[in-house]
């Protein structure tokens, strides 16, 4: 799939809502964000970049579904995904390198269509902490493929949506600085700034189709 139309990312963005809202989960959902070329009102938008806060399952999931009955051959059903969420949507089910079940990709998987240009991002953490987080440890390391760009917008919390964030999102009324100038103001030197906001476009260019990273905070 190639780029897509402002108003065609726009209504992915309500659809993507729209499912959060109905559908069960692999995992709780509690925020929605998107930054990157949507909220800065571009059109069209190369990829669509969306921010899940999710919740981790502490002492296993909310379901009645017994996880050894799904023979599923796959470890961590009913500890890091809900089991009845496998159950119904087998096809779903993702897994890390040791094969255990990985909620950020499951997500993905559920929400996304492998052809679409969409990255989610999904962690435990609010957008705006990871934001943060992100920055500080790219800054010591200098790996700055890992920065996530600042420029966001909070569309859903706990159920909830945001109709005036989506009006804004609809009419590219969100005023936001240069990426490299949001990095400044978050703490990174001009120079730093600059090289950085590099090397996230240069990573960038390279995802095609649907991507996901997931992090723990």
């Amino acid at each position: 799939m190639t780029d897509l139309s402002r108003e065609e990312a726009v209504a992915r963005v309500e659809d993507l809502v729209a499912s959060v809202e109905a559908d069960r989960m692999p995992v709780p959902v509690r925020e929605i964000w998107v930054f990157g070329d949507v909220t800065l009102g571009l059109d069209p938008v190369e990829r669509l970049d969306v921010y899940l806060t999710k919740d981790i399952l502490v002492g296993g999931d909310d379901s009645d579904t017994d996880p050894e009955e799904l023979a599923l051959g796959v470890d961590g059903i009913g500890e890091t995904v809900r089991a009845d969420w496998a159950a119904a949507h087998t096809e779903h089910v993702r897994t890390n390198a040791n094969g255990y079940a990985a909620p950020e990709k499951c997500l993905a998987a559920h929400l996304v269509d492998d052809d679409e240009p969409v990255h989610l991002e999904v962690c435990n953490a609010s957008f705006d902490d990871n934001v943060t987080q992100r920055l500080e440890g790219a800054l010591a390391t200098g790996d700055y493929e890992n920065i996530l760009d600042p420029r966001g917008a909070c569309l859903w919390v706990d159920g909830r949506r945001s109709e005036d964030a989506f009006e804004k999102l609809r009419d590219g009324e969100f005023v936001l600085p240069t990426l490299s100038g949001a990095l400044e103001m978050l703490g990174a030197e001009p120079d730093v700034a600059e090289e950085a906001a590099d090397a996230v476009r240069a990573y960038r260019a390279e995802q095609e189709g649907a991507t996901v990273r997931g992090d723990v905070v």
